[in-house]
């Protein structure tokens, strides 16, 4: 078998983009969990379960683009063409990487604030204050 520029440019595809989807997975986690907890109000359990199958979901999502990017574009013929190849896919992959990254933020976003409105309800008809005396009433 004969190194071919697209073999050669594969061969260097496949582990940049899943490290580099395991790296961002890695972050998300570890950096992820404190905003998953203080969205769950604390609950640590659920926090790092939840955080777990965001991961999973992450991977899965980000693995099944890099496999399927695989076969799309022209095949390079040249050393140029293979560097071209290379970063077009790659440059795709982060791309993809960054979509799901402030997709993960949004998500989070709107489970701490879902959080706080549970914790701090406001009311329209709620007065801003409690209130510490009762007027007496005419009559």
């Amino acid at each position: 078998m004969t190194a071919t520029p697209t073999l050669i440019t594969y061969t260097l595809y496949l582990p940049i983009s899943v490290a580099l989807t395991v790296w961002v997975a890695r972050t998300l986690h570890k950096h992820g969990r404190i905003f998953l907890v203080d969205a769950f109000g604390g609950n640590e359990p659920l926090a790092d379960s939840v955080n777990h199958l965001l991961v999973v979901g992450f991977y899965l999502i980000n693995v099944g683009y890099v496999t399927l990017a695989l076969r799309y574009g022209t095949k390079p013929t040249d050393t140029q063409g293979a560097f071209e190849f290379l970063s077009t896919k790659v440059g795709l992959v982060l791309v993809v990487l960054g979509v799901m990254h402030f997709f993960n933020l949004y998500v989070f976003s709107k489970l701490r604030k879902r959080s706080l409105e549970r914790h701090n309800p406001t009311h329209d008809n709620a007065p801003p204050v409690t209130p510490d005396n009762v007027l007496p009433t005419a009559g």
